[in-house]
Order: C-alpha cells, then sequence, then structure tokens
C-alpha cells in the first residue's frame, strides 16, 4: 500500500467577488480552477465542494489550521471561471489566495 499518494482535489485561485461596475456582492466569490480554460469544461465541477484552508493564531482543536467550506455554484464568463458561495463569506485577505476544489461529491 506504500504507492504513489491520490490527490483527492484540484488547486484553484480565488479572483474576487462577484461584481458589477459599482456594487460588490461579497457572498459569491470567483475561483479560477487550475487546467480548466473554457465554459463547457466547468460543468464537471458544478456541486463539487471548495476548501479556503488558512493558518490561525490560536490553536484550536489540536491545530492552528482552520478551513471555510463552500460549493461551486455556477460558471462566471467563457474563460473557466465559477463561481462558489461559502458558508461564511471569505475575508477580503484571501482575495488571491488558493483555495482546494475536492472531487467529490461525484455525478458521474
Amino acid at each position: 500500500m506504500g504507492g504513489e499518494r491520490i490527490r483527492l482535489y484540484v488547486p484553484g485561485s480565488i479572483m474576487g467577488y462577484k461584481r458589477g461596475k459599482s456594487n460588490q456582492t461579497n457572498h459569491t466569490s470567483l475561483i479560477q480552477i487550475d487546467g480548466v480554460a473554457s465554459k463547457p469544461e466547468t460543468t464537471f465541477y458544478l456541486g463539487k465542494r471548495i476548501a479556503y484552508i488558512y493558518k490561525a493564531k490560536t490553536e484550536k482543536k489540536g491545530s492552528k489550521y482552520r478551513v471555510i467550506w463552500g460549493k461551486v455554484t455556477r460558471a462566471h464568463g467563457n474563460i473557466g471561471a465559477v463561481r462558489a458561495k461559502f458558508r461564511k463569506n471569505l475575508p477580503p485577505i484571501s482575495l488571491g489566495g488558493r483555495v482546494r476544489v475536492m472531487l467529490y461529491p461525484s455525478n458521474i
């Protein structure tokens, strides 16, 4: 059982919040998934879970790492970006940060 490690996620980047010319909606974040470059490729990721992992100062439950969970809701534009909603809105310091797009739940 000592073979290669299996990664259950695809990395991605937080591009920002969904916004118009003058208004921004903080409850919807825009995510660019690595290796996805067109709108049809995003259909596989719809409904997948997203984890934003960050490090806090104080230790809770034996770890300084915390996670905010979210879900891919729909595609955004034609370049392969997706919209995601998180259980708690992502903090502004997370913009430009990395997320993990989990490969579950599966709809294959």
